[in-house]
């Protein structure tokens, strides 16, 4: 019973300070030469702020989920060049490293936690890719596949404003959706080419994060416009423990202590 009491006791103690400060991931703890990008061309994962990135690398040939980079080519279209920022660096003063996400085919990408977590804001842009595709019409292939330039809406003609958006999902710790954001990356003729900070806090507390991305251009199910982003400056904090769960364990700890009383006392009128 003592034995009990005493796991009871640190585990409620433990429960107590299990809450993190909050920490900002930027990912220039990762090293990197200049102008290049991680590409180990096999599936992998990289730890930058204290959380773990997946990196998928599948049929043979190609990346997906997430990398990181602090390629600065803003100029060129196409699918090689699909790990470049628009910005050219990463988001705020003196900040070079950034990181690209792009979902799998053959796999969920999604970001997971290892503890319920609080996403507080992120730093979002395009990539030079997505971009020039979207701006330009411009996606490195001599008859483009994209369509472009991007338009705004013209009611006259009954015409709608091209779009490109990214929703962000919240998930508990069966990967399915708690709670959901968008954020757009393009909406008519603006397409994002500068850092933009969005905020997560209300996804509320979540086990992970997935995103999906929606466009005017798609045909048979696929989106058409470059899938990429690229972000920087994740803003999180591990949620504290609910005092439901300390007030639960602290009467546990009572509980025992009372059983190994009555133990006590019972062996006394025994004797």
């Amino acid at each position: 019973m003592t034995t009990l009491r005493h796991t009871l006791g640190a585990l409620t103690s433990a429960l107590l300070i299990t809450q993190a400060q909050a920490a900002i991931v930027t990912f220039d703890d990762l090293t990197l030469a200049t102008n290049s990008v991680y590409d180990p061309q096999v599936s992998s994962q990289f730890i930058s702020g204290g959380l773990t990135f997946e990196h998928v690398y599948e049929y043979s040939c190609c990346w997906a989920g997430f990398t990181y980079s602090n390629k600065t080519d803003t100029s060129t279209a196409g699918f090689a060049n699909d790990r470049s920022a628009i910005t050219g660096d990463g988001a705020g003063a003196g900040e070079d490293n950034y990181a690209v996400f792009t979902n799998a085919y053959s796999v969920a990408t999604t970001l997971q936690f290892a503890q319920s977590t609080q996403v507080n804001s992120v730093d979002l842009t395009n990539t030079t890719y997505a971009y020039l595709a979207m701006a330009n019409g411009d996606d490195g292939n001599p008859s483009p596949f994209v369509k472009g330039p991007f338009q705004d809406a013209d009611p006259a003609n009954n015409i709608e404003a091209d779009f490109f958006r990214l929703t962000i999902n919240g998930l508990d710790t069966a990967g399915n959706t708690l709670s959901s954001t968008v954020f757009s990356l393009a909406e008519g003729s603006d397409v994002l080419s500068t850092w933009s900070t969005v905020d997560l806090s209300g996804l509320g507390a979540v086990n992970g994060l997935s995103f999906d991305f929606s466009s005017s251009d798609s045909a048979g199910g696929f989106v058409n416009t470059p899938s990429y982003f690229a972000l920087d400056n994740i803003n999180y904090q591990v949620v504290p423990v609910p005092a439901a769960a300390y007030l639960f364990f602290s009467s546990l700890v009572a509980l025992a202590s009372r059983k190994a009383i009555v133990a006590r006392n019972a062996q006394k009128v025994q004797s």
